[in-house]
């Protein structure tokens, strides 16, 4: 068991040593590569003006948005009114989908309560 701890210290040792060395070019190269994205100069009236631009585009996004959501809704109404037609696979695909959602649901309650299984801190 010791000499797989020495081992796994080794290797983050060597890893920190790697990101040490490279992260500064690493991230030069970021940042020249996406330069047309940085506003100059970077002051909080620019920032404001771009927060105000995300969330007006936010809201013009949500009539294709709502659209969206309807045809998916039209879409698995269609499917449940011809669900004789249904094959093994779509009901599968669907059941797998349920089960994500699922486990999503609990990651986030388990992030949710502090990454405790049992309870919530109280």
């Amino acid at each position: 068991m010791a000499s797989k701890l020495v081992q796994l210290q080794a290797k983050a040792c060597k890893a920190s040593q790697f990101v040490a060395k490279h992260a500064n070019s690493y991230y030069k190269k970021v940042l020249e590569d996406n330069k047309q994205y940085i506003q100059d100069p970077p002051t909080i009236e620019n920032c404001d003006q771009l927060a105000k631009r995300l969330f007006a585009t936010r809201l013009a996004s949500i009539p294709g948005r709502n659209e969206a959501f309807w045809k998916e809704l039209d879409y698995v109404k269609n499917l449940w009114k011809n669900r004789h037609e249904l094959k093994v696979e779509h009901a599968g695909i669907a059941a797998l989908f349920g089960l994500e959602c699922y486990a999503w649901f609990c990651g986030g309650e388990i992030v949710g309560r502090g990454f405790t299984f049992t309870g919530y801190y109280v």
